[in-house]
């Protein structure tokens, strides 16, 4: 696991190793343990290593036996022994044990066909310089990230936005689409970023740089081959074996490892197929004292049926308030989850014993555990009633009394199209909402612009008609990858903690999905029924039983009380002119409706305060519209 960053000059210029040490040091958060570059002719590659295989050979870049192909990695090969052992029979030879080297050998033997061969969570970058050859490369479900950018004079990469930015070339200017996808996603979503002209590489996707052309290609999809005739029984067995071979190879490291515990299904299932492989394994939890959101007391009900070594976090409004100003520095690109501080506090936490942790990401998105998902059927109903009915509901819902706040927004979605109707469930503000907080300035240069359109440019290459299937893909191609994952990667990677989701393994998502969708799509009447089902054994009933539950945090009533005035701060009128984005009035109208309860606006006013925290610093005072 590391941070990677790298740039290739223009024909005829040498690369500046000065500028990639900068680049490379921006991400000693990733990866404290060592730093490497190669820097040859054009190329500039770099890499800030957090050792987990290999701990005495595996610093990086790694190149193969006569150093004309180079490799930096961000994560891991989870099958690199046997594919070391594959490519040693074809006459390669391998000076170290890592995993990172397999890369330079398999692209040596199999081109870019490597990637197809590879079962991990990785950002990789190649630099063949025969060839004059770069490839850049995303694992499959999204684990990893990678930015990139393309001036006049370089192309540039980095595992995170502020390596990228560091190039010179590079401008610092906010794209204002950018900005309003944020504000209806709570993220911006793949390939776009927040800054104009910088963009991410999509999970799946590989790019190539050669002869002055840039490639962009899918390597791999989800798939949906629904197989009818095998019964629940044998799905139900095929998905134990399937976790019990990806959770056994995400323990392989050399260095401690543990599980985070929420005490949810997910979780829960990791963790209990990671103890039967590794007796007395650390587990790590999160709280808050006297709170509806404190899961502690069931993953305590999993940690003693496992005998776990397991460690609670107790998280205050202190800790929160003390993170709050540079909260957006942490997330390196805003991103509007507020489950976001507790989990990087537990990654810290967690970090004093272990470098890696399984998580349950994944399961959720795979399964269709979201109760928005459920709700998809209700909109779906709901639009096929007469156009008066439905605008009568519409008129309805703003008037919906405090409580209600979930129906009003069930309502007001039904004027959406088809397949953006369950975003607002999911997370974010509608378009013609978020538009309310702009200034006069952000407004009119959005004014044509409809965030939701990404909808339909993600869905696009969906395999499958079927709702629910479609549902799957589009959750795990935006909300896993976009939020979920882009959140576990900040929150764990800025202590240098490495998480691995089990659940991911694209071979158990491949899996996943050949079941039919009748199976794993049941609405409120079964939530993931058929995954509990396939681990009733491992399950506690005290787990089984629960419905979903998210990462709670009690933002609405600390920003209510102790946070108000931080947040007031951050989002001060003078402040928010200075920047030109937001129309001050709006924000303090916000504010002052939050804390006095008329209503509940903590989310908008974490994407606010999550956006002002990073601006200052990636963008800098003047207005940015």
């Amino acid at each position: 696991m590391c941070g990677i960053a790298g740039f290739l000059a223009r024909d005829g210029e040498r690369a500046d190793r000065g500028l990639i040490e900068r680049m490379v040091g921006t991400l000693r958060h990733r990866g404290p343990d060592a730093t490497g570059y190669q820097v040859s002719g054009r190329l500039a590659l770099g890499a800030a290593r957090l050792r987990i295989i290999d701990l005495e050979t595996g610093d990086q870049p790694i190149s193969n036996e006569d150093g004309s192909v180079h490799v930096a990695m961000n994560g891991e090969i989870y099958n690199f022994l046997a594919l070391r052992t594959e490519l040693r029979g074809r006459g390669h030879r391998f000076a170290t044990g890592s995993d990172t080297e397999v890369v330079a050998h398999a692209w040596e033997e199999y081109g870019e066909a490597c990637l197809d061969r590879f079962n991990g969570m990785f950002a990789i970058a190649l630099w063949d310089e025969r060839r004059e050859h770069l490839l850049l490369a995303r694992d499959r479900m999204g684990e990893k990230p990678l930015y990139y950018a393309e001036t006049a004079n370089a192309f540039v990469f980095g595992s995170e936005l502020r390596a990228v930015l560091t190039h010179p070339d590079v401008r610092r200017e906010l794209d204002p689409r950018a900005l309003a996808r944020y504000l209806a996603y709570d993220f911006v979503p793949d390939p776009h970023s927040m800054i104009r002209d910088v963009q991410k590489l999509a999970p799946g996707e590989a790019l190539t740089v050669c002869e002055g052309k840039i490639a962009v290609t899918r390597y791999w999809d989800m798939a949906f081959r629904p197989e009818p005739a095998t019964d629940e029984q044998t799905w139900c067995h095929q998905i134990r074996a399937g976790l019990d071979e990806a959770v056994r190879s995400r323990l392989a490291s050399d260095v401690p490892l543990g599980c985070f515990l929420s005490g949810g299904i997910d979780s829960t299932a990791v963790t209990a197929t990671a103890a039967r492989e590794r007796s007395g394994i650390r587990t790590f939890s999160v709280g808050y004292a006297g709170s509806s959101h404190d899961e502690r007391p069931f993953a305590r009900v999993v940690a003693e049926r496992y005998a776990t070594r397991h460690e609670e976090l107790v998280v205050t409004v202190e800790d929160v308030r003390a993170l709050l100003p540079r909260v957006g520095t942490l997330m390196d690109e805003p991103l509007s989850d507020m489950s976001f501080v507790p989990l990087h506090l537990l990654a810290r936490s967690a970090r004093r014993t272990v470098t890696v942790a399984l998580t349950g990401d994944g399961g959720d998105e795979l399964f269709a555990g979201y109760p928005a998902m459920a709700a998809d059927w209700w909109h779906r109903a709901f639009a096929r009633l007469p156009k008066p009915a439905r605008r009568a509901l519409e008129r309805i819902a703003p008037r919906l009394p405090r409580g209600l706040d979930a129906l009003r927004d069930f309502l007001q979605a039904l004027d959406c199209a088809p397949d953006a109707r369950n975003q607002v469930l999911l997370g974010g503000l509608p378009p013609a909402r978020s538009r309310l907080l702009l200034s006069d300035a952000a407004h009119a240069r959005l004014r044509d612009f409809d965030a939701y359109q990404d909808i339909d440019t993600v869905l696009a290459p969906c395999p499958s008609d079927d709702v629910g299937d479609r549902l799957i893909y589009r959750y795990c191609k935006l909300y896993l990858a976009g939020q979920n994952l882009a959140n576990a990667d900040r929150a764990s990677m800025a202590v240098g903690l490495e998480l691995r989701a089990p659940l991911l393994d694209h071979t158990f998502v491949e899996l996943v999905g050949r079941i039919p969708t009748r199976l794993k799509f049941q609405g409120f009447r079964g939530f993931k029924r058929l995954f509990k089902r396939a681990l009733a054994d491992r399950l506690p009933p005290e787990i089984a039983a629960r419905g979903k539950k998210g990462f709670g945090v009690p933002l609405d009533v600390w920003l209510r009380g102790p946070l108000f005035a931080t947040a007031r701060e951050l989002l001060a009128g003078d402040r928010l002119r200075a920047g030109g984005v937001f129309d001050p009035a709006v924000v303090a109208r916000l504010l002052g409706e939050h804390q006095a309860g008329e209503r509940d606006h903590s989310r908008i006013l974490w994407a606010l305060l999550v956006f002002e925290s990073w601006r200052e610093p990636y963008l800098g005072d003047g207005a940015l519209v």
